[in-house]
């Protein structure tokens, strides 16, 4: 598989239980459907995320990506509980692509982000 980013092969990392992809340039993680929120819960499983966040960050704004499973346009997401986050899905195959740094810290919701979430939720149901 290839980077939908800087276009590096992609090589397969185990945690828990879960395989996922990641580059081995810029060190974005690649998730099939739904491996992402099952690596969240998984103890330990930001050890997987050994990217640079520096690199991540120069590669975030790059959105006119493809998928690497479909080759389909990818579409810019945002996480709903922590809207810094920033990633591409594809409306496709549903996999999701995290640049280096941005699965460590969507896996480390904090307290403050968790409290906005519950508001938004409250203001949703008013």
């Amino acid at each position: 598989m290839e980077c939908p980013k800087c276009k590096s092969d992609m090589e397969k990392v185990k945690h828990g239980g879960i395989e996922v992809d990641r580059c081995t340039n810029c060190k974005g993680i690649w998730f099939d459907l739904l491996e992402e929120e099952d690596s969240k819960k998984i103890e330990g499983s930001e050890s997987i995320d050994i990217g640079d966040e520096q690199v991540g960050k120069k590669y975030s704004d790059m959105r006119k990506i493809d998928c690497p499973i479909c080759h389909t346009s990818m579409i810019p997401m945002v996480d709903r509980k922590q809207y810094h986050i920033k990633y591409e899905a594809c409306t496709i195959c549903h996999g999701v692509f995290f640049d280096a740094g941005e699965f460590k810290d969507f896996k480390e919701e904090t307290v403050l982000e968790s409290f906005k979430h519950m508001i938004d939720t409250m203001r949703g149901h008013l």
